[in-house]
């Protein structure tokens, strides 16, 4: 019987921001966060041991103050707690994330992304993602995004966004640094039907032939990859294409990525807000 590793911690509520935004940068998605004494208290799950003892050290380097336990749990467990738990999305109008369980066939107007749940990657809960997915419905009901066009989904996790962009006549590549991502993304792509739409493969920007560009740019992942590669991601972006970013923290960490971006001389973004996170779009790039 296979085990997961279950890692848990509770941190003072003035770090506890510091503390997701650099989980998210080892775990994607699926961890989970409830008010504790002064703080919040933090469990996750992870399928790879190596991986996430590999996570424990380097977030007690980060957070030395802080206690983290981890323990061996059965993945059975885990799978029938989904089940328990796991609620559909809502994203804006266009777009609903739900598991196969709760798909019936019935979209009545919306556009469903089935999502079987995976322990390490992406369930369409965080709001980033509902963010990303509500302003891709709506710039396609404005017609900046139609059918045809190709798209780049940097850093695409699961798939979901890509998977919803193919869902809307679109085509285009998938890619992220995390081999197992990508074969999670494959497998979601095939059960949705989009997998002759969506191109997936490992890599990021610098593996893309200069000479490509797309109608729309989405890059869902974090401030600091963001602002690096800011040259990178713009020069890859349709004169006249749209430019979505996200993983963001509103305040100062959206502030420096629209700098950073509008330094290349593609004007300011509109800004779309969900809690503490925020999405920066550009409808015109050029």
């Amino acid at each position: 019987m296979s085990t997961l590793l279950k890692i848990e911690f509770t941190i003072a509520e003035d770090l506890a921001d510091e503390a997701g935004v650099f989980i998210a940068s080892k775990v994607p998605h699926g961890w989970e966060e409830t008010p504790a004494d002064g703080g919040r208290h933090f469990t996750m799950y992870l399928e790879d041991h190596p991986l996430g003892m590999e996570m424990v050290k380097a977030f007690q380097t980060e957070f030395p103050d802080t206690d983290v336990v981890y323990s061996e749990q059965e993945s059975e467990d885990w799978a029938m707690a989904w089940k328990d738990f796991f609620s559909p999305v809502n994203c804006g109008e266009t777009f609903k994330i739900l598991p196969p369980w709760l798909e019936d066939g019935e979209e009545n107007g919306s556009t469903h992304i089935v999502i079987e749940p995976k322990m390490a990657f992406g369930t369409g809960h965080h709001p980033t993602t509902a963010l990303c997915l509500e302003t891709i419905g709506k710039l396609a009901k404005k017609g900046l995004l139609k059918e045809g066009q190709e798209f780049l989904d940097l850093g695409t996790g699961s798939g979901i966004l890509g998977i919803g962009m193919c869902k809307l006549g679109l085509h285009g590549t998938g890619l992220d640094i995390d081999p197992q991502a990508i074969v999670c993304a494959v497998e979601n792509a095939q059960n949705n039907n989009v997998a002759d739409t969506l191109e997936l493969a490992v890599g990021s920007i610098d593996c893309l032939d200069k000479d490509k560009f797309f109608d729309l740019v989405v890059a869902n992942i974090l401030s600091g990859p963001l602002i690096e590669m800011a040259m990178d991601i713009t020069a890859h972006v349709k004169p006249g294409g749209v430019l979505i970013l996200s993983g963001i923290l509103a305040g100062n960490q959206a502030d420096a990525v629209a700098d950073a971006y509008e330094r290349r001389g593609i004007g300011a973004p509109e800004r779309f807000i969900d809690g503490e996170w925020s999405c920066l779009v550009w409808e015109k790039v050029g």
